[in-house]
């Protein structure tokens, strides 16, 4: 009797401890947070969101993944294989759109939005020494335009269709990442760089402070020719060393993206998080200066996720 007593106890032990891990184990949240190369802009905000997100849902875990930025975060967060990622809004189209030329292999449904961020700047930055100054001394010279079909990549090809050229065009196309394609420039083994970015990205400002550089402009009549979600901008003076003057280019806004299998109450979360920590975020990189919740809607390419599309509608942003 007293050894079946004992059983009983332990067995009720055992459903417990099991009830209680199962408990835990529902409680806990894991947020992947999927970024771009540690040298871009989207890699220390994806940080300093990663910490916000930890220190404030109940909770959850957080992790920041260095990736080759838009099309692989959002192939990634379509399988499932993280939380909330950084996109090019041309990519992020593209992705709903199923487009296979750009990176997809159908059309990612399972896609959605939490909010539009700040813009990328499209910035070809050249070594004075290249003889580069505008989009068609580009001719015959080594250009980096960003790894395969990444954001930066497609965002090359469509500035340099609009230019009336392709890659054949070029003396040399690098697929690399910002940082590797500055120290190439800095060892003379490339002309020149295409990155696509906040404003004041350290990569450029690094080459900058190291070598003289052109930045080469942009026509607002080549970025007409492209459309939307392109748009004219300018690259204000002395935003990198030796720029002396503005310089026209293009810009794509930026968004941050999550899909359907993430809670409604997480993306509540990630989203409402994201605009009470603002200061957190332009400490990490001034380009979250941009940051509006007012215009967190404009031309978001795929259906909100029902968490966020609560937040907008509790601060009046969406009726």
């Amino acid at each position: 009797m007293k050894i079946t007593k004992i059983a009983r106890m332990l067995a009720g032990a055992l459903a417990l401890s099991t009830a209680l891990a199962a408990n835990s184990a529902r409680a806990e949240e894991f947020i992947n947070v999927l970024t771009g190369g540690t040298s871009g802009v989207y890699y220390p905000l994806g940080v300093a969101l990663s910490k916000i997100y930890g220190d404030n849902i109940a909770g959850a875990r957080t992790q920041v993944q260095a990736t080759k930025a838009s099309v692989e975060n959002l192939n990634l967060l379509q399988a499932g294989r993280g939380e909330i990622g950084f996109s090019l809004g041309d990519s992020v189209q593209m992705a709903w759109d199923g487009n296979k030329e750009a990176g997809f292999p159908g059309k990612l449904d399972k896609l959605r939005g939490i909010a539009a961020i700040y813009p990328n700047y499209i910035q070809i930055v050249a070594s004075q020494e290249s003889g580069v100054k505008t989009l068609a001394d580009l001719k015959g010279k080594s250009l980096s335009v960003g790894a395969p079909k990444s954001g930066t990549e497609l965002n090359a090809r469509a500035i340099l269709k609009a230019a009336g050229m392709g890659y054949d065009a070029l003396g040399k196309t690098e697929y690399l990442p910002f940082a590797e394609s500055v120290e190439l420039i800095k060892n003379r083994q490339l002309d020149a760089t295409l990155q696509s970015a906040g404003m004041g990205v350290a990569s450029i400002r690094d080459l900058s402070t190291s070598v003289k550089i052109n930045v080469v402009a942009v026509p607002a009549a080549d970025v007409e020719k492209i459309g939307a979600p392109y748009m004219a901008a300018v690259i204000p003076a002395g935003t990198y060393e030796g720029q002396t003057e503005d310089v026209p280019t293009a810009a794509v806004g930026n968004f941050l993206i999550t899909h359907e299998g993430v809670s409604d109450e997480t993306a509540y979360q990630m989203t409402k998080l994201l605009f009470d920590n603002l200061p957190a975020l332009s400490a990490a990189h001034a380009a979250a200066k941009a940051i509006d919740v007012k215009k967190a809607l404009d031309g978001m390419p795929v259906p909100l996720h029902p968490g966020a599309e609560r937040y907008y509608k509790e601060i009046g942003v969406l009726k």
